[in-house]
């Protein structure tokens, strides 16, 4: 089944307001220089640059997404963003249980599920991140943790109009460490046939999966071109335009 590859970069914790927005004008002018784009775009910046980063992408076919949210519309949780807020902001997207939120604040399965459930009432698509250590690939656990994940983390009323999975192996994000394309297949087409038992056939197959880790230009071709590979989420490469732009040209986009 055709799928619209989706293209998003997830900046993380980086870029003041200059070299954010003057970053988001640069990826809005090479998308609007693609005339008719095979695939779609997506930037989650953080929330500090939200506002002027939808100003900057004015008139480009890019979405705007967010790295987190609570699970209430509002309420007495200070350093916290709802979903309202964010749909209010501009965005339609927002990452959940990257595994940095998993491991740096001890974020569980069933807590992405409820902020999950809450973005999707909120109108906004989620990007629902999963993934194994290298201690579980190494165990020959990784399609387990990645179905166990999936299992707890999507919520049972999802659909493929407003979930999109993940799939970022832990020991591959940020390290230039990359799984082999028989690798990143096996476990995209386990994760496919885990969400056609949860969410049902029709759903899985339209249901978009992202690879995540390490992805740049150069090796963007070979794991986009994979069977169930239906785009990439984007780390340090969607930082530089021409980067996150290569990767987009060289998967065909």
């Amino acid at each position: 089944m055709a799928r619209k590859k989706l293209i998003a970069g997830n900046w993380k914790m980086n870029g003041l307001m200059a070299d954010g927005v003057d970053l988001a004008k640069g990826i809005a002018r090479e998308v609007k220089a693609l005339g008719k784009p095979g695939c779609e775009f997506l930037v989650c910046p953080p929330f500090t640059l939200l506002t002027s980063v939808k100003k900057a992408l004015r008139g480009a076919k890019v979405a705007l997404g967010a790295q987190d949210c609570h699970f209430n519309a509002k309420g007495a949780h200070t350093g916290d963003i709802s979903p309202l807020m964010l749909k209010d902001a501009g965005c339609s997207y927002v990452i959940l249980g990257h595994s940095e939120r998993r491991a740096d604040h001890g974020e569980s399965d069933e807590l992405v599920c409820k902020k999950a459930a809450a973005a999707h009432a909120a109108g906004l698509k989620t990007v629902i991140c999963i993934g194994e250590t290298l201690e579980q690939r190494n165990d020959g656990k990784a399609i387990d943790v990645c179905s166990r994940q999936i299992m707890g983390s999507v919520p049972e009323d999802s659909t493929s109009a407003d979930t999109v999975i993940a799939y970022e192996p832990v020991w591959a994000i940020g390290t230039g460490k990359v799984p082999t394309a028989a690798d990143v297949e096996e476990v995209h087409a386990a994760v496919r046939k885990v969400l056609s038992k949860k969410l049902g056939k029709s759903n899985a197959n339209k249901m978009r999966i992202l690879y995540g880790g390490s992805v740049k230009p150069g090796n963007a071709k070979e794991l986009l071109s994979l069977p169930d590979v239906d785009g990439a989420l984007v780390g340090g490469a969607s930082l530089k335009v021409d980067d996150f732009l290569g990767i987009a040209r060289n998967s065909g986009c």
